[in-house]
C-alpha cells in the first residue's frame, strides 16, 4: 500500500524529488497547497507541472477526511465525528478558549485529537474503549483531523462573509492558521501510537508544514511509564499531561486497568524523570466521579503527588457516559474538592464544562454513531 503524501516529512519528499530530478522549489509548492491551501486533491495544485502531479498520484495517496456529524455546543465547543478511508470513525473536539477580559470571542483554539481507533486501555469510565481498540492511525490521519478543521473553518467563514449575515472575527484565507493549541487526548492512548504519533507531531510543528509550536501541543498519556522516559528524551518540548483519576493505587487500579502494570510509583518516576529533563510542569489530569474519587481521603495523597512532582491538577467533572453508571459530583462537591486541594497549596484548576451537552468526552459521539449504524444493518 502507497503512503499517504502528510505521513512524509520535508526531508523525505526532497530526498524523493531528486531522484526524479526536479527543482528543490518544486517541494516547497507542493508543502504549501498541502498545509497552507489544504487542498485535498493533485489536480487543485494547478502550479505543478501535470507530469509532476501524476507521479505524485502513483507514488502516494491523499486521503482527506470525511465528515459524517457535528455536533456543536452552547458554550460553542465543536465535536467532529470523522470516518476515515477505512469506514472507521474517530472524533475530534473543537474547544475555543474562554472569552477575553472585555467579552470579545478569544482568538486561540485548541483541537483536541484523535490517536486509535478505539482504545485498547480500557479505563472503566471511558466511551473510547468500550468497542475495544481497532487500529493506531497513521501519521497521516493525526495530521489531517488538524487540516480537516481548518478547513471547515475557512468554509464557515467564507460562507458568514459571502452571506454578511453577522462579522466573523476568523479571516476566511487559508493561509491564516485557525488551530493554536493541540491536546493529543481525544480517542485511544496517543504514547501506544508512539512512531506514528511522534512523525505527525514533527509535521504539526515544522514551519513547512502545521506551524504550531511545540509549547503548545500536550500529549496526555494514561500512564505508559516507559514511553514517558522516551518522551522527555525527545528533543522537542512538548507538554505532558498525565490522566491521574485517582491518587492511591487502589483507587487508580479500581478506574484504570494500567495502574496494574504501571503503579503509581513507576508513574511518579517517569514523570519525575520527564520533569528533570524537560523542566517543564506536567499536568495532571482528573475527573470528578461521585462516590470513587471524589472523597476527602483523596485530598491529600493528591496534593502530595502534585507537590513532588511540580505539577498542576486539572479537574474535570465526569462527562456521562450512556450504559455507564458513573456519575458527575454536585457543583457544590467539585468546589470544595477543588478548595481543599487550594489549602494544600496546590495549582489546580476546575474545567466549567466545555461540551458537556454534546457528549464532548472521548468516544461518545462515535460510539452513539456505530450503534445506530448497527441498527440499520
Amino acid at each position: 500500500m502507497i503512503c499517504d503524501v502528510k505521513s512524509q516529512t520535508r526531508d523525505e519528499v526532497l530526498a524523493l524529488f531528486k531522484e526524479w530530478n526536479e527543482p528543490v522549489y518544486r517541494v516547497d509548492q507542493l508543502l504549501h497547497w498541502l498545509y497552507v491551501q489544504r487542498v485535498t486533491s493533485w489536480e487543485a495544485m494547478t502550479n505543478l507541472p501535470k507530469h509532476l502531479r501524476e507521479k505524485l498520484s502513483e507514488h502516494y495517496s491523499l486521503h482527506s477526511l470525511e465528515l459524517v456529524r457535528k455536533q456543536g455546543a452552547r458554550d460553542t465547543t465543536q465535536k467532529f465525528l470523522w470516518r476515515l478511508s477505512d469506514h472507521s470513525l474517530i472524533e475530534s473536539v473543537l474547544i475555543p478558549a474562554n472569552p477575553t477580559l472585555y467579552g470579545d470571542a478569544s482568538d486561540r483554539h485548541t483541537l483536541c485529537v484523535s490517536t486509535q481507533v478505539g482504545c485498547a486501555y480500557g479505563c472503566r469510565f471511558c466511551a473510547s474503549g468500550l468497542e475495544g481498540w481497532k487500529r493506531d492511525l497513521g501519521a497521516h490521519e493525526i495530521v489531517e483531523q488538524v487540516l480537516a478543521v481548518e478547513r471547515w473553518n475557512a468554509q464557515q467563514s467564507s460562507e458568514l462573509n459571502d452571506n454578511e449575515t453577522r462579522p466573523t472575527t476568523h479571516n476566511p484565507r487559508p493561509a491564516i492558521r485557525f488551530i493554536d493549541n493541540l491536546v493529543i487526548m481525544g480517542m485511544g492512548e496517543p504514547l501506544a501510537n508512539y512512531d506514528n504519533l511522534l512523525k505527525a507531531l514533527s509535521i504539526l510543528n515544522a514551519r513547512w508544514g502545521g506551524g504550531i509550536g511545540a509549547r503548545k501541543i500536550t500529549i496526555s498519556t494514561s500512564g505508559l511509564a516507559p514511553q514517558i522516559r522516551k518522551l522527555a528524551d525527545e528533543p522537542l518540548q512538548f507538554r505532558l499531561a498525565v490522566s491521574l483519576h485517582g491518587a492511591t493505587d487502589e483507587v487508580r487500579s479500581r478506574i484504570m486497568p494500567v495502574n496494574r502494570k504501571y503503579p503509581l510509583s513507576d508513574l511518579t518516576s517517569a514523570c519525575e524523570y520527564h520533569q528533570r529533563k524537560k523542566g517543564k510542569m506536567i499536568t495532571l489530569e482528573y475527573i470528578l466521579i461521585t462516590g470513587v474519587n471524589d472523597g476527602r481521603e483523596q485530598i491529600k495523597p493528591l496534593a502530595e503527588l502534585a507537590l513532588r512532582l511540580n505539577a498542576k491538577v486539572n479537574l474535570i467533572p465526569y462527562n456521562k457516559v450512556e450504559g455507564l453508571s458513573w456519575e458527575r459530583p454536585a457543583e457544590e462537591m467539585q468546589e470544595a474538592f477543588l478548595n481543599a486541594l487550594e489549602k494544600q497549596k496546590v495549582t489546580a484548576t476546575l474545567r466549567r464544562e466545555k461540551g458537556h451537552d454534546i457528549a464532548a468526552a472521548c468516544g461518545q459521539l462515535r460510539l452513539k454513531t456505530e450503534r445506530e449504524l448497527a441498527l440499520q444493518r
